[in-house]
Formats: C-alpha cells, sequence, structure tokens
C-alpha cells in the first residue's frame, strides 16, 4: 500500500501534463490530415503546409508579425538599458514595482487602457499604437531583468573606468552593456516570443489596416476550424519552442557564470 502511495503523486503530475498537451498533439497530427474537415482523418499529407508558403496573406501578417516583434525587442531594450544605467539606482528600484505591476494586471485592462489612451488622444490605430502597446509590455520583463543583472555587477569597474577618464556614455557602452549582454539577449527573446505570439494586445491596437499572424488565425478560424490553421499554428508552437529553449538554455548559462 505504502509502496502505491508513492506512484499517486507521479500519476497525477503526468495526468496533468497529459491533459495539457493533448490538444496540441491533436492539433499536429490534424495538420497533416488529407481533409478540409479538420476532425475526420483521411489520409497523410503535406497540402496544408504547402498552401501556407503560397499565401500572400499568411506572408503579410508574417513581416507584420516581425517587423512589431523586433521593433518592440529593440525599444524595450533600449529604454530599459539607459533606464537601468543612467537612471537613479534607488529611483529605479522604486520603480520596479509598476513594471511588475504591467505583468500583474490583466492584459485584457492593459489593452482597454492603451486603446482608451490613443481614442482620446486621436492617434489612429495601427503599427505605431501596436509596437507601443508590446513596448510597454516587453517593458515589463526587461527592465527585471536587466536591473537583477545590473546590480550584480562589479561596481570597481564602473569606478575605474571613470578614473581612467571615460564619460558615462563611453563607460555604458565599453563596460556596462558587454556584462549585460546576456540578460539582454535573454530578455530580447522573451519579448520577440511574447509579442509573436500575442492576440489581446494586437486585437485591441492593431486597427483595421495591421494584421498579425494571432489576428489572421482569429480571422480564419471564426469560419470554422481549418487545417491550414492548424498548419500555421503548429509552425508557430514550434518557433515559440525553439525560442523558449534557447531562452532558458542562456537563463542557465548565465547562472553558470554568475556562480
Amino acid at each position: 500500500m505504502n509502496g502505491f502511495k508513492s506512484y499517486i503523486m507521479p500519476l497525477f503530475v503526468c495526468a496533468l501534463y497529459f491533459l495539457l498537451y493533448i490538444p496540441i498533439f491533436v492539433l499536429i497530427v490534424f495538420s497533416f490530415n488529407n481533409n478540409a474537415i479538420t476532425y475526420s482523418w483521411h489520409g497523410f499529407t503535406m497540402q496544408w503546409y504547402s498552401d501556407l508558403l503560397s499565401s500572400v496573406e499568411v506572408w503579410d501578417a508574417l513581416k507584420n508579425s516581425l517587423f512589431v516583434a523586433l521593433s518592440s525587442v529593440f525599444l524595450s531594450l533600449a529604454i530599459g538599458s539607459v533606464l537601468i544605467f543612467f537612471g537613479n539606482r534607488e529611483r529605479v528600484k522604486n520603480l520596479l514595482i509598476l513594471f511588475y505591476g504591467s505583468l500583474a494586471i490583466p492584459e485584457i485592462v492593459l489593452a482597454v487602457g492603451l486603446l482608451s489612451l490613443f481614442s482620446f488622444f486621436s492617434i489612429p490605430l495601427g503599427a505605431s499604437t501596436l509596437i507601443a502597446g508590446h513596448t510597454l509590455l516587453g517593458l515589463g520583463y526587461v527592465v527585471p531583468i536587466l536591473y537583477a543583472r545590473f546590480i550584480e555587477l562589479d561596481v570597481s569597474l564602473i569606478e575605474a573606468s571613470y578614473d581612467l577618464g571615460a564619460t558615462q556614455r563611453q563607460t555604458f557602452f565599453a563596460i556596462v552593456l558587454p556584462l549585460l549582454a546576456p540578460a539582454i539577449i535573454a530578455a530580447g527573446l522573451l519579448v520577440f516570443i511574447i509579442s509573436l505570439d500575442d492576440f489581446i494586445i494586437s486585437f485591441f491596437c492593431a486597427g483595421a489596416s495591421m494584421q498579425t499572424l494571432p489576428l489572421y488565425i482569429f480571422a480564419v478560424i471564426r469560419s470554422g476550424a481549418s487545417p491550414m490553421v492548424n498548419a500555421l499554428s503548429t509552425i508557430l508552437l514550434m518557433a515559440s519552442s525553439f525560442f523558449v529553449l534557447l531562452f532558458s538554455f542562456l537563463q542557465i548559462k548565465k547562472v553558470r557564470v554568475y556562480k
């Protein structure tokens, strides 16, 4: 009896993970289904992936998603790095609650707030508003990650740079940025993943002229499930998984280096 109890928790965890990942497994399997009726298996095919490659709408949505994600990464990292180094350390520490707050607030509340702000100032929705929304969301990850690494830096290195005649700007680019590089890369990957997969802020802030991949999937699936949507979702899943694994690898490597 005692031996059986020792298996209860592992079996429960396995069952939980099975319930979490079985929909993803079904999604991947039916992306190869040779039937327009998604949940009726008629054989294996690569037709839906081929259709994706020849779809102009998908490529346009991909370009928009990459443009927004890369812009958000650049702005988030630039603003976060400058704020942490050039700002007063105590003030930045006190401001961290604001960035953590953007993560604690439900994303739909943040999206509605951004939409209200843009409407109040009569800012037309499009690429600029979407980038602003994703940048705000990204700062909630970038600032805490970079700040945690920045306070671990050896202050004597920065002081030695000043003693040798370097300016604050020269010290930032020659000393601080190289030391923050692992954290910057990790934070950038995280923001890229979040921006690429985001739907809620995109739905509220993109406008009619800007369509990202999540918005494209939503528009297509409203008319019914499609194997092509499954194929596109599978590709997005593989891409996101790759970046998540890369982010985890960098975090593990960073911890080993710091130790």
